[in-house]
């Protein structure tokens, strides 16, 4: 790769003009609202996020606000984001930096990768973000475009690679960019290089874009296939955990069976909850929230 980045000054100038203006993203934004900011951003888009993001800032302003809470409050607030187990994460980031940091989130990669939940991404993320860190970020958004715009290829790996990390790490501006880089190429990503549609005319680096100037060759991995969700056992889970959410005490293992007529699939789904520390079974065979 070359020294230079010519992705730098195009991918900059469209995002000065064209980035969201996210609450996550003001000036004076907290590192702790960053932080649940991209934990509820994984697999999750924007506008779902937003209400959800809103109430947690406005009831747990700190981490040591919500570490107060016991976890399952944590999980009833998480609403209809999906992926409960993050707000679990959060619960647990929450009392290790209130017990381990003061109730500060950690400025450092290292220390913020020790944190429950948070792997190489939020780690990278949060430190850039919040921290004005210089680090590869990348998320799926910033692959595509990587893959795309350098590498000529349709779609990145299923899984982050060797090659993609030191590819993203070759074009990293110095320290006064690179948080802006980081978040300008995700959001061309989001925006304009969509993994089915990506609208190339509206690129600010169609002109340098490796794929298309090969003709946009279509990908030629291992078949990418859809997440189905109707009738799985994520569902089940999902109507399960709702009506635990709703409730403000044990609720009876009748209401449960209510919900989904499938009763093997019923009581695997409940049984990975309780597994997965989401819900609670008490002595008379009710369930709740964790406590």
């Amino acid at each position: 790769m070359p020294e230079s980045n010519p992705l730098l000054d195009p991918v900059l100038g469209w995002y000065a003009e064209h980035a969201r203006d996210l609450p996550w993203r003001a000036p004076g934004a907290s590192p702790w609202s960053i932080l649940v900011s991209e934990i509820m951003l994984q697999q999750t888009p924007v506008v779902r996020v937003l209400p959800i993001w809103t109430e947690w800032m406005e009831r747990w302003p700190t981490p040591a606000a919500l570490a107060k809470e016991p976890p399952g409050e944590a999980v009833r607030h998480w609403g209809r984001l999906g992926y409960p187990r993050r707000a679990l994460n959060l619960h647990a980031c929450a009392r290790a930096i209130t017990e381990r940091h003061g109730g500060e989130v950690p400025s450092d990669h290292a220390t913020l990768l020790a944190l429950p939940g948070v792997g190489e991404y939020t780690a990278a993320a949060v430190a850039s973000f919040a921290f004005g860190g210089r680090h590869a970020v990348l998320d799926t958004n910033v692959r595509r475009v990587l893959a795309r715009a350098v590498r000529g290829e349709e779609y990145p790996p299923k899984a982050t690679t060797p090659p993609e990390r030191r590819l993203a790490e070759s074009l990293l501006p110095g320290p006064d960019e690179a948080p802006v880089w980081a978040v300008a190429v995700m959001e061309l990503g989001a925006l304009v290089c969509t993994a089915r549609a990506p609208r190339c005319a509206d690129c600010p680096v169609s002109a340098l874009c490796a794929w298309r100037l090969a003709g946009k060759p279509p990908y030629d991995g291992p078949a990418r296939r859809g997440q189905s969700y109707e009738g799985t056992d994520r569902q089940c889970r999902g109507r399960l955990l709702a009506v635990l959410r709703q409730a403000h005490g044990p609720v009876p293992k009748a209401a449960l069976d209510a919900v989904w007529e499938s009763d093997t699939q019923r009581e695997r789904a409940l049984d990975g909850l309780v597994a997965d520390g989401l819900a609670e079974v008490l002595d008379d065979g009710t369930y709740r929230l964790p406590g």
